[in-house]
């Protein structure tokens, strides 16, 4: 039996995401092999962010992700490398469903001020300015489940914005190819509601 919903997840929360062009040569592999790094001046597109779902989603629980921008031939998809929860069925259900490899970790919050993952990263927030209203959204997310590219699909609204925002990443820590650098922009998501995953027959 399953500790975990069903997909889709209906996701309620928000988050913030920073963005960084990072050299191929410390740019994380992608999570499957089937798709390849989408480049910029010779450099990977990463992305890293704080996501905090709220109620009313199924599960409740801070996470921290890293990312990169990968296309499969010419679809552009989102390759997650390294992500971590503090909720055990949320791990479970990420990896079991759609090969997200996530752990779990520690979390220190105080909501829309400082985000912490201990032993990991954080971001501290200054200023943030947003869009007056939510816009549709939507991406897929590409990874390797047990040797076959397995592809998801993620829609929903968000309500975007810019934030000031200062970010940091462990030098001895999983996402020390972010230490030091740097991120081209932060954007902020609140709120936001999102259908991660597919419908099943019957659901």
């Amino acid at each position: 039996m399953t500790s975990y919903p069903p997909e889709p997840w209906d996701l309620h929360g928000h988050a913030y995401v920073g963005t960084w062009l990072v050299p191929l040569a410390d740019l994380p592999a992608p999570h499957s092999p089937a798709t390849r790094p989408v480049t910029l001046f010779g450099r990977g597109i990463v992305g890293a962010a704080f996501f905090v779902y709220e109620r009313p989603s199924p599960l409740t629980y801070n996470e921290i992700m890293s990312t990169v921008l990968v296309r499969q031939g010419w679809r552009v998809r989102v390759s997650i490398t390294h992500i971590w929860v503090d909720s055990e069925a949320s791990r479970d259900g990420g990896r079991d469903l759609w090969a997200i490899p996530k752990q779990l970790a520690g979390f220190d919050v105080v909501t829309h001020r400082s985000y912490i993952a201990r032993g990991i990263g954080s971001v501290a927030l200054r200023r943030v300015r947003r869009l007056p209203r939510a816009l549709p959204a939507g991406f897929a997310i590409a990874q390797d489940q047990h040797g076959s590219l397995l592809v998801s699909p993620v829609t929903g609204r968000m309500r975007f914005g810019v934030a000031s925002a200062r970010w940091s990443f462990a030098d001895d820590g999983p996402l020390a190819f972010l230490h030091g650098r740097k991120p081209l922009l932060t954007l902020a998501i609140r709120p936001f509601r999102m259908l991660f995953g597919r419908r099943r027959p019957g659901s």
